[in-house]
C-alpha cells in the first residue's frame, strides 16, 4: 500500500505529492553515520553496527548546499527538542574505527559520527 503525504514550498500554490510504500515509512535504525565527501557532494552512510559486524542501511548523496541546509535544520530541531526534553549529551565515540577505509589521495574526506 503507498501513502502519500502532501507538503506546500512557501509561496506556492502547487502542491508535491510525496509516495512512500508502508515498508518504506518503517525507516531503519542506523547506531552510526559516515559522512564522505568530495567538492561536489557529501555522502552519508547510515549504518547498524553491532560488533564484529555491521550493515549499511542506507546511503544518502547531497549536494553541498543542501547537506549546509540540512545542517541548519537539524541543528534547529536539536534546539526545539533539548527546549522540550532537556539537553542532551553528545553519543561517545566509537573506539575502534568502524567504516569505510578514507582515500585522500582522491579528494575524499571522511569522518564518522555516532547516531
Amino acid at each position: 500500500m503507498e501513502r502519500e503525504a502532501g507538503s506546500v514550498p512557501e509561496g506556492s500554490d502547487h502542491q508535491i505529492r510525496i509516495k512512500a510504500t508502508d515498508e518504506r515509512l518503517k525507516g531503519e535504525y542506523a547506531n552510526l553515520m559516515q559522512i564522505l565527501h568530495t567538492k561536489e557532494e557529501f555522502v552519508l552512510d547510515f549504518l547498524n553496527v553491532f560488533p564484529p559486524s555491521g550493515t549499511l542501511n542506507s546511503r544518502i548523496i547531497v549536494s553541498p548546499a543542501h547537506f549546509k541546509r540540512m545542517l541548519g535544520a537539524m541543528a534547529e530541531n536539536l534546539s526545539r527538542y533539548e527546549a522540550r526534553f532537556g539537553s542532551l549529551s553528545p553519543a561517545e565515540e566509537p573506539k575502534a574505527p568502524i567504516g569505510f577505509r578514507e582515500r585522500e589521495e582522491d579528494g575524499v574526506g571522511s569522518d564518522t559520527v555516532k547516531a
